[in-house]
This record gives structure tokens, sequence and C-alpha cells, in this order.
């Protein structure tokens, strides 16, 4: 997940039962080409309380989503669309949008 879809990324589900949604990328895992997006694929977990202060219950936790269903989300198109890598003069990566060639 170089220069994929990266933790704090901003993307779009393009495929499953939360297709349309948005959300920020929470976490990445790139062994298993996963990421946990906030609010989208939430999972019901049973909860114990641990301490007097802590509350149990029924909790919804996000679970992960394969990275192939979402797209990184371009705020001038103002939806998920695919990407380029263009490499600057100062050798650094930059990630461009492929339909308004704007910098993501």
């Amino acid at each position: 997940m170089s220069l994929e879809i990266r933790k704090g990324d901003k993307v779009q589900v393009i495929k499953g039962k939360d297709k349309g949604k948005s959300g920020k990328v929470l976490q990445g895992f790139p062994e298993s080409g996963r990421v946990i997006i906030e609010g989208i694929n939430l999972a019901k977990k049973h909860m114990r309380r641990r301490s007097e202060t802590e509350q149990g219950g029924i909790k919804e936790i996000p679970s992960p989503i394969r990275k192939e269903n979402v797209a990184l989300f371009c705020s001038s198109c103002n939806k998920g669309v695919r990407f380029s890598v263009k490499v600057m003069e100062d050798k650094s990566k930059v990630r461009i949008c492929r339909k308004c060639q704007q910098t993501i």
C-alpha cells in the first residue's frame, strides 16, 4: 500500500452492501489487502464490561473491507475515481485524478 490507499485518505465504496457511502480510512492491512473505513461495513460485537466506569452491551465496530472495493475520493469531481501516480521534479510521487488531473 505504498501509494495506493493509505490511512487518512477519503474513499468511496464502489461495490458491496455499502455501495455509494464514503468515509475516512482508519487503518490499512497491506499483507491482506484490506482497509478499515470509518462508519462502513459495521459489525455488531457483544462487549463485556471491564471496569465499573465502562459500559458493556452490543457495540458496532467497523470491520475490514477489500481495497479493490473502494475508490479514492476526488474533491473536485465529488466522487470516487481512478488515479495515477506522477513523479515531480524533486523526485516525490503524487497521486493525480485521471478525470480532472488534480492532485488528490
